[in-house]
């Protein structure tokens, strides 16, 4: 099963202009010298890879990507399997948590005559291309997997919503009486 981001075409192409990898060396997988064949690789991130993009959403975080990557003469296929944990602050104590994170991803890299991207997971590469660079898939799989509400797992159980209610009595007086308009359209039936 892999993950879909709908909306990780414009969150891709933000961060990937965004990131300035200082030493995003140890995140590129030669590919020019590979025989066509299925190859597998590992690697892991921690808080010195967060700390290279600018104005990065994590600061703290463990994990590897298992990488199986399929050559073959027409493209490359790479099979991204990413574990581990990221440190987020609850929105509702302010306490510090370890959030875990499983994202499994594909991403296809088809040979042709100039580099182009064709969708947020689809890319045209030259033939002399030598390396690629799975740095940003990385970090854009593993904070897109970032809940819009952090909360603590300690009060995954609560049933009580964060939400305000505020009820009135004028309001419950205003639901009781109905419209008599709506009385006539419902005659209608």
């Amino acid at each position: 099963m892999f993950c879909s981001h709908s909306n990780l075409s414009k969150f891709a192409v933000l961060y990937r202009k965004v990131s300035k990898m200082k030493n995003s060396r140890r995140y590129k997988i030669e590919i020019f010298g590979l025989s066509n064949d299925t190859h597998n690789f590992e690697f892991e991130y921690d808080k010195e890879f967060f700390s290279e993009f600018e104005n990065s959403l994590i600061s703290e975080g463990k994990g590897s990507c298992k990488v199986d990557l399929v050559k073959s003469d027409s493209m490359v296929n790479l099979s991204l399997k990413i574990d581990g944990t990221v440190e987020l602050i609850c929105d509702r104590s302010l306490e510090k948590f370890d959030y875990p994170i499983k994202v499994n991803q594909e991403v296809i890299y088809k040979y042709g005559d100039e580099e182009i991207e064709l969708s947020e997971n689809v890319f045209v590469i030259t033939k002399d291309t030598h390396e690629i660079n799975i740095s940003d898939f990385l970090y854009e799989s593993v904070t897109l997997e970032i809940p819009m509400k952090k909360l603590h797992p300690k009060f995954e159980n609560d049933s009580e919503d964060d939400e305000l209610i505020y009820s009135s009595k004028e309001e419950e007086d205003n639901k009781k009486e109905v419209d008599p308009r709506w009385e006539a359209l419902k005659k209608l039936k």
